[in-house]
């Protein structure tokens, strides 16, 4: 059973954390995406609650036409107080606190927000129960502290070192999981791969931020 783990695409906002609609990039990477993998046969996408997830399933969905189901335990990370602000506001007024994470000694939450075992948590019963469903071709649209945390849970990597799988994933990039019934583990085929958007470098990350929190 394969797990296609899909970072939702482009939001109309750069503050961290809005709960808001995707913008035309957006739209535009989530069609590619659709179209990258209409081979693969998916059976179903779920997707987190928050609107640029559920828009980018929606427009995936197109390509597929399979039921889409939304799991809110597979929303982003919470960033806690950070939620609504600048990358460049967060900078100034959390820089003690990014320096505390970037030492990667401890699985600290984000001040008033969760860290990723919080993540694992919540999100790893959903992850079992699309292993449980049956199908073998899964689309799940969510959001990179999840698809981070999660990756770096099933590889055995201490959740401390999560932030060290790519410091900014593409928006509908695709992280693949495959389950192996033998061993009960997910086994990782690749990560963050975005060659559907490679011949459009508007649609990059690169083109619209600097940084990631």
């Amino acid at each position: 059973m394969k797990l296609y783990l899909i970072r939702h695409g482009r939001q109309c906002s750069k503050l961290c954390n809005v709960d808001v609609d995707l913008s035309e990039e957006g739209y535009r990477q989530a069609s590619l995406l659709g179209e990258r993998l209409f081979h693969e046969n998916i059976q179903v996408v779920y997707s987190s609650n928050l609107l640029r997830a559920v828009e980018t399933a929606q427009a995936a969905n197109l390509y597929w036409n399979v039921e889409h189901i939304i799991r809110p335990e597979l929303r982003e990370i919470s960033f806690g107080d950070m939620e609504g602000m600048t990358d460049e506001a967060i900078a100034v007024k959390y820089q003690a606190f990014k320096e505390r994470q970037n030492r990667m000694e401890e699985d600290i939450p984000y001040p008033g927000g969760e860290c990723a075992s919080d993540v694992v948590r919540r999100a790893e019963p959903v992850f079992m129960e699309m292993v449980r469903s049956g199908c073998e071709r899964i689309a799940v649209v969510t959001h990179g502290g999840v698809i981070r945390s999660m990756t770096a849970h099933y590889l055995g990597i201490p959740m401390a070192k999560w932030r060290l799988l790519g410091s900014s994933l593409e928006n509908c990039s695709i992280t693949e999981l495959c389950w192996n019934r033998e061993t009960g583990r997910f086994l990782m085929e690749r990560f963050n791969d975005y060659a559907h958007l490679q011949t459009h470098p508007e649609l990059l990350r690169n083109a619209w931020v600097d940084a990631e929190n």
